[in-house]
C-alpha cells in the first residue's frame, strides 16, 4: 500500500519548483491533494504532471489564488474539506525573496518591499496554519514549513528582509511545535539550499541571469563544497520524510538543512554579485 493512502495533504506554491515536485511526490504515494498557485497557467501543468502519474483525477483539487489574502485561505481549507473531508499533511511551501520595486538592496530596501516579504513568507503561513489547525489536530497530522539556509546565524545583506522572514519562520516552527504536539500534531521545517527552481526568475531576474549564478555556485568549492546544484526533487523527499510520521515520529520543532555543504562553509557571502554578473 502506498505510504501516503487515506491521507489528505494542502501544499501552498505547488505549482512550480519544490512545491510542485512535492505535490507530485506525495499524490505518486497515495495521497490526496490540494495544489495552489497564483498562475493558473503554471498550476495546470503541475496538475497533468499529477495526473501523467497515473494519479486518478479525483485525487486532486486544484485552487488558483494568492496565498497571502483571506480568500484564498479560506478557499484553501474550505474546498479541501469539501472534497476531501480531512487534512492530514499541511506544506506551507509558498515564499520569495520578493524584489524591491527600485531594484534596491539591503538597507535601501523600501519599508513596503519588508511588509510584501513578510506578507509572503510568514503571515500567510500564520493565517493558513490556524485555519487548518483545528482539522490536522482531529488527524493527529503533519505541518512542515519550507524555510531557507538565510535564516541562520549568518548574514545575508543583499535581501536582509527575506533573510529576517525565514529566521522569523524559524522560530514560528519551534514555537507552534511546542504548542501542537500536545496535540499530537508535529511541526517540522526544511532549509533549503541552492535549489534550481523559477526562484529566481519569480524575483525579476531574466532567465540567463540566474543559470549564469547557478553555473557559479556550482562550480565553486566555497560556494557549493558538493558542486552539485540541488533539485526540487531533493527537497520534495525530505519534505516526505517529515510527513512520513512511521519514519520521522521522533522530529519534532526542528529545522533540517539540505543545502549540498553551503553553510558548512558560508562562503556564499564573501562574493560581490554585481562582479559575478559583470565578468
Amino acid at each position: 500500500m502506498p505510504r501516503f493512502s487515506n491521507k489528505v495533504a494542502i501544499i501552498t506554491g505547488s505549482s512550480n519548483g519544490i512545491g510542485r515536485s512535492t505535490a507530485i511526490l506525495l499524490a505518486k504515494d497515495g495521497a490526496k491533494v490540494t495544489i495552489t498557485g497564483r498562475n493558473a497557467e503554471r498550476l495546470e501543468q503541475t496538475l497533468k504532471l499529477i495526473l501523467a502519474e497515473g494519479v486518478p483525477e479525483e485525487n486532486v483539487n486544484s485552487v488558483v489564488g494568492d496565498v497571502t489574502t483571506v480568500t484564498a485561505q479560506d478557499e484553501l481549507i474550505d474546498s479541501t474539506i469539501k472534497k476531501f473531508g480531512k487534512i492530514d499533511i499541511l506544506v506551507n511551501n509558498a515564499g520569495s525573496a520578493v524584489p524591491d520595486a527600485t531594484g534596491a538592496q539591503g538597507l535601501a530596501q523600501d519599508i513596503d518591499t519588508y511588509d510584501r516579504m513578510f506578507a509572503l513568507n510568514l503571515r500567510s503561513v500564520v493565517q493558513l496554519t490556524k485555519k487548518a489547525k483545528d482539522y490536522i489536530i482531529q488527524t493527529k497530522g503533519e505541518i512542515i514549513n519550507v524555510s531557507s539556509i538565510v535564516s541562520g546565524a549568518h548574514g545575508f545583506p543583499d535581501s536582509s528582509f527575506y533573510a529576517m522572514s525565514k529566521a522569523a519562520l524559524d522560530s514560528y516552527t519551534r514555537n507552534t511545535a511546542l504548542e501542537l504536539i500536545e496535540h499530537g500534531v508535529r511541526v517540522n521545517a526544511v532549509n533549503p539550499g541552492i535549489v534550481v527552481t523559477g526562484f529566481l526568475e519569480a524575483t525579476g531576474a531574466p532567465k540567463q541571469i540566474g543559470e549564469k549564478l547557478y553555473d557559479y555556485f556550482a562550480s565553486h568549492k566555497a560556494c557549493l563544497p558538493s558542486k552539485e546544484l540541488g533539485q526540487p526533487e531533493d527537497i520534495a523527499n525530505l519534505i516526505a520524510f517529515l510527513a512520513d510520521r512511521p519514519l520521522s515520529k521522533y522530529i519534532i520543532g526542528q529545522t533540517i538543512v539540505a543545502d549540498g555543504g553551503t553553510t558548512l562553509v558560508l562562503g556564499i557571502g564573501a562574493h560581490n554579485i554585481a562582479d559575478i554578473l559583470s565578468k
